[in-house]
This record gives structure tokens, sequence and C-alpha cells, in this order.
């Protein structure tokens, strides 16, 4: 009795579950997709105005925001071509797995097999795993190429972080030069749209469609300027200047956030941009030069209607 109750034991926890757990990667891969189409339909602020698009971050998000601009799309699509080869590889290495329990078991098995070699075998998984980093590599350094071309922007932003607030000074035009600091939670107006820890008291204002370049630097300690749905991830770092560029290609309210631990206010840097067509984008510019004098931006809310579909 002891000898049968151990044997169905061994089977139930280890040949059944490796059946199971061929089908494991799939249903992992099956749920981080729906948590991907979740995302890409909860991808607005619900507290926001109807007309106004608003990419911001929402409850149980799994995946990578909604793409905001071609870096971020390109990205995207990279993320999910990975995602699916090292599915097939997980999925592969499961079954194969899964088969070698169960048809080299002990019981079917009870005097193991002394072969060692073989050469077919062993060319085959020196090639299989170079083909697929050379088809990783390739599509992985092209958009690396991709990141890196910062030539002929329309505009040029020197974004420089402090402790705990962000500063905006837009080359080519004169005297635009502004600070960005978090709203208060206390000051938080939700039928302006306003997010509790994202919306800011003057964002960074940009037009659509055109090419952005940012200059990326700090006033005192390491910062991130971290956009993801905008594909702009760098370092601000004290004397220092790091470039990155975006195009945006719809107008609409956009978040992101310092994500390089600073100090004791690191969660109170967010970034807001407020992408607006052109005509808009030039008729704000004019506006905020008149207040020059006060060295600030036209408030946030002066752009909502600007910032629609």
């Amino acid at each position: 009795m002891n000898r049968r109750f151990f044997t169905t034991l061994r089977r139930g926890f280890f040949l059944r579950p490796s059946r199971a757990a061929c089908l494991l990667p799939g249903v992992i891969v099956a749920l981080l997709f729906s948590h991907a189409a979740l995302a890409q339909a909860a991808g607005s602020n619900p507290l926001a105005p109807a007309d106004a698009y608003v990419n911001a971050p929402h409850n149980w998000q799994m995946w990578l925001p909604v793409p905001g601009s071609p870096m971020e799309a390109k990205i995207d699509w990279l993320m999910r071509y990975v995602l699916w080869i090292m599915a097939a590889v997980v999925a592969f290495v499961g079954v194969l797995m899964g088969y070698v329990m169960v048809r080299f078991s002990a019981r079917k098995n009870p005097v193991p097999s002394q072969v060692t070699h073989n050469t077919l075998i062993e060319v085959i998984w020196i090639v299989v795993p170079t083909i697929l980093l050379a088809i990783v590599i390739i599509p992985s350094i092209n958009l690396i190429y991709y990141e890196g071309n910062t030539a002929n922007p329309y505009l040029t932003v020197t974004v420089t972080g402090h402790q705990w607030y962000w500063e905006y000074e837009y080359h080519g035009v004169p005297g635009l030069d502004y600070t960005s600091y978090m709203i208060p939670d206390d000051q938080i107006n939700p039928a302006k749209g306003q997010i509790r820890r994202l919306s800011a008291d003057h964002p960074l204002v940009l037009p659509v469609g055109e090419k952005i370049k940012f200059d990326i630097t700090s006033g005192d300690v390491l910062h991130g300027f971290y956009l993801p749905s905008l594909g702009v991830q760098k370092y601000a770092i004290p004397g220092t200047i790091q470039t990155s560029w975006t195009l945006i290609t719809k107008p609409g309210t956009y978040y992101g956030q310092c994500n390089q631990i600073c100090g004791l206010g690191h969660d109170a840097m967010p970034i807001e941009i407020k992408a607006v067509p052109l005509k808009d984008y030039l008729a704000w510019v004019k506006t905020a030069q008149a207040n020059d004098a006060q060295n600030m931006a036209p408030p946030a809310d002066e752009l909502a209607d600007a910032a629609t579909n």
C-alpha cells in the first residue's frame, strides 16, 4: 500500500502538472494581451471633459500606454515582437520538458540511457539561438538609431530638473522660460480634468505633428525625464545635457513623471504636456511672451479648448 500510495503521489505532483505547465505560457500571454486591450480602451482620463483626449495611467494597467508618438509606437511593436518570441521559446521548452518527464520517467525506463552526445542536436541548439538573437538584434538596433536621430527639430526645449519641479526653456522664443510645479492635492479640480499627483500648474505646451527635441539636464541632483506614452526616457544629470526627441501625433494631454529617486519630494515632480495644433501653439507663444514679466506661461485651464480632438 505504501509503495502504491507514493507512486500515485509522484504521478500527481510531477507528471500531471507537467502537462498543465505546457499550457501555462499560452495562458500568461493571453492574459497579458487581454490587459493590453483594456489598456488601449482605457487610455483616457474619465474625469476629463468628454471632448478632450487624455493619455494618462489608469487602475490595473499592465501594458505600455497607448502610443502618442511614432517613437512609442515602435517601442510598443518591439515589445510585442520580442514577447511573442519569448512565449514561443517558453512554450517549446515547457512542452519538451513535459514530454521528457513522461517519456523518460523511471517507471518507463528502469535502465537509464547512457547516451551523452548527439551531433545534430548540439548543432541545432547553437544555430537556433543564434538565429533568434539575430532577429531580435536587427530591429533593436534600428530602433536605437531611430531614437538617436535628433536632427532638424522644429523646436528645442531645454528641460531642467530641480528639487522638486521642472523648468522649461524654449529655444528661439525670447523670454519663454518658466517653471512647472505639481498642483497640490487639496487644490485639484476634477471638473477641469486635473489628476491627483500628475497635473501641473504650468504644463509643457508643444505643437502636434512637429519634431520636438529635448535638451535634458539638472540643477541639483539626478532626476528622470520620463514620458511613457511618447517614448522618452532620459536621466537629468547635473553638468550634462542628454538629448531626446518626440513627435506627438494627436492633440491632447500627456503625462510623465520623474522616475529617478531624487529626494523627499520625488513623487511631486509630474510632467504634464498639452499638445495642441500648430496655430494654437503659435497663439499661445504670443500670450506667453506677453506674460514674460511674471516669468510664467498661461495657466493650464486656458489651453483646455485647444487640446481637444
